[in-house]
């Protein structure tokens, strides 16, 4: 399987970056994973609700442009479903059994996802109602990743 997440802005943090290749690393031996970053539109503080619209449209167009028809998305959204490690490693098995061989995790900017994005979307992903960091995320997203590839083929690591 082919699994892409993309995500808005650039990692600048090397204890983040550190911890990402070493993920990265370990799910080599399961899949091949790629990180697109997209650039981030720039934000004043106070901007009006058309203003916060259009940098999402922005940045959602730029997210779009990475994503093939056959490419099943999962968004992650703070206010939709959430699934535990073991129904995420399912959801992983089931879309590789019936013949999904791109998925693509999108996280989005401060601002959150475009409409567009969001409709585009095949399952919208929270991992928890507070709020993270969305370079934090990255981190979140990919040890999940590996744990559902661990759970899967029944390895050792999951408890």
């Amino acid at each position: 399987m082919k699994i892409s997440i993309i995500t808005v802005g650039k990692l600048k943090e090397k204890y983040l970056k550190q911890g990402i290749d070493e993920y990265l690393k370990r799910l080599s031996a399961y899949a091949k994973v790629e990180i697109i970053e997209v650039a981030d539109e720039k934000a004043p503080e106070h901007l009006s609700e058309a203003e916060m619209e259009e940098v999402k449209r922005k940045e959602g167009e730029r997210i779009l442009s990475h994503l093939s028809e056959d490419t099943y998305i999962i968004t992650l959204e703070i206010s939709s479903r959430m699934l535990n490690s073991e129904q995420l490693a399912a959801k992983i098995d089931e879309l590789g059994t019936y013949g999904k061989s791109k998925l693509a995790f999108i996280i989005g900017g401060s601002l959150g996802l475009s409409k567009e994005v969001q409709n585009r979307s095949d399952l919208a992903l929270s991992f928890s109602k507070m709020t993270f960091p969305h370079q934090l995320m990255r981190l979140i997203l990919l040890e999940q990743i590996y744990r559902a590839y661990r759970i899967n083929r029944g390895e050792p690591y999951h408890k």
